[in-house]
C-alpha cells in the first residue's frame, strides 16, 4: 500500500481520468481528488494540500503554461507532473522551465506512475521543509544548526524509502539532493541551471590537470551541491539589483558553512562537504570563510572558485542583466590570478576556455 501521499488530477479526457483515477486508488492505495478544469484545479490547490499535482496538457479552457503558473502561485512547492500524448521536446523544454517535475506519456507505464508519486512525495516534502527551514533561519538564527541537522536527516532518512528501487542508495540520494539544489538555483530565473554549468567548465579544468576519476567525480558532486547553503539567504538578498550593504554581505559569505552543515550528519560525502565549504577561498588568503591560503585550500575546491567566477560573469545576474564577454571574462580571471584564483589552475583553465 502507498504512503499517506495525496494525488490531484487535473484532466478533461473523462475516460483517462476515471482509469487513472481508479489505478492510483485501488493499485496504488493514493488519496485522490480530480478536477475536469483548469479553474477547478487551481481552486482544489488553494482549499487543500497536494504531494502531487498530474496535468493533463493541451487542456480546453487554460494553456498548459498559464496552468503550471497558476498552480506555481498558489503553492510555489508543488511537484508538478505533466501528462503527454506524445513527447515534443519544445513543449517539454517550456514546461520543465516554469517548474514541471517530470512527465507521462500515453500509454501510462503504471511501474513509472508509481515511482514517480512516490519520488515525487519525497520530494515535496523536502521542498516543504526547506521553505520552513528559511523562515526559521529569518526568525532565529541560533536554531540554524539544530535545524540543519534535523532537515539532513528527513533527507537521509527519505532516501532510504527509495532503496527499492534504485540498487545504489548512494546516487538516489544524491539525485534527491541534486533536486534541492537545482530548486534552490531556480529561486531566481538568473541562476537557473548555473551549478550545472560549473560542474562542466570545473570538468574540463580537471581534465587538463589530469585528476582522476575519483577526484573527478567528488568535484562534480560538489559543483552540484555548492549553493545549496544559500537556502538560508533571503530571496530579496540574492535577487538584489544594487551593491549589498554589510549585513547582506554577510548573509552571502555564510552559504559555504551553511551547505557544509546541511551536508555534515551524511559521512559518505566527508570529501564534497569540505570542497563546498572551501570553494569561496582565495589564493591570497582574502576569501571566506576561513581565510585559507594557497595549498592550504583543496586543489577542487580552487577549480570551482575559478569555474564559478567564470560562469557568474558570463550569465545575466540581477546585479549585471549584461553578461561579460567571454574575453572579457577570460581577463578578469587572469586579472585576479594569484589573488583569487591558483595560476596552475587558470593556466589550465586558459587551455581549454575555448571549448566551454
Amino acid at each position: 500500500m502507498a504512503e499517506s501521499n495525496r494525488v490531484l488530477l487535473i484532466c478533461d479526457n473523462e475516460d483517462l481520468l476515471v482509469g487513472l483515477r481508479e489505478q492510483l486508488m485501488v493499485e496504488g492505495g493514493y488519496s485522490v481528488v480530480f478536477e475536469m478544469t483548469s479553474s477547478g484545479g487551481i481552486n482544489a490547490i488553494k482549499d487543500n494540500n497536494f504531494d502531487v499535482v498530474f496535468i493533463k496538457l493541451k487542456m480546453t479552457d487554460l494553456p498548459s503554461e498559464d496552468l503550471v503558473k497558476g498552480i506555481r502561485k498558489i503553492d510555489p512547492d508543488a511537484v508538478i507532473i505533466a501528462i503527454l500524448e506524445q513527447v515534443n521536446p519544445q513543449i517539454l523544454k517550456e514546461l520543465l522551465g516554469l517548474g514541471a517535475f517530470e512527465y507521462v506519456t500515453l500509454p501510462i507505464n503504471s511501474e513509472k506512475l508509481f515511482f514517480l508519486i512516490k519520488n515525487g512525495g519525497h520530494l515535496h516534502s523536502l521542498i516543504a521543509s526547506s521553505r520552513k527551514l528559511m523562515q526559521g533561519l529569518k526568525e532565529q538564527n541560533q536554531a540554524l544548526e539544530k535545524q540543519n541537522t534535523l532537515l539532513a536527516k528527513r533527507i537521509e532518512e527519505s532516501t532510504k524509502n527509495l532503496t527499492r528501487l534504485y540498487e545504489d542508495l548512494r546516487s538516489t540520494y544524491m539525485r534527491t539532493i541534486k533536486v534541492l539544489a537545482q530548486a534552490i538555483d531556480a529561486r531566481d530565473h538568473y541562476t537557473h541551471s548555473h551549478s550545472q554549468n560549473v560542474a562542466k567548465f570545473a570538468l574540463a579544468i580537471a581534465v587538463e590537470l589530469g585528476l582522476s576519476a575519483k577526484d573527478m567525480e567528488l568535484l562534480r558532486e560538489a559543483c552540484e551541491l555548492h549553493d545549496l547553503g544559500k537556502i538560508g539567504v533571503e530571496d530579496n538578498i540574492l535577487s538584489k539589483t544594487g551593491p549589498l550593504n554589510e549585513q547582506e554581505w554577510d548573509q552571502i559569505k555564510r552559504h559555504p558553512l551553511i551547505g557544509a552543515q546541511i551536508l555534515e550528519p551524511l559521512i559518505f560525502l566527508n570529501d564534497v562537504i569540505e570542497l563546498i565549504r572551501q570553494h569561496h577561498e582565495h589564493f591570497d588568503g582574502s576569501g571566506y570563510p576561513e581565510g585559507r591560503k594557497g595549498e592550504d585550500i583543496l586543489l577542487g575546491a580552487r577549480i570551482i572558485h575559478v569555474a564559478d567566477a567564470y560562469e557568474s560573469m558570463r550569465s545575466e545576474r540581477s546585479y549585471r542583466p549584461i553578461p561579460l564577454s567571454k574575453e572579457e571574462a577570460v581577463a578578469e580571471i587572469k586579472k585576479f590570478t594569484n589573488i583569487q584564483f591558483d595560476p596552475k589552475v587558470v593556466n589550465a583553465f586558459l587551455k581549454v576556455v575555448d571549448k566551454l
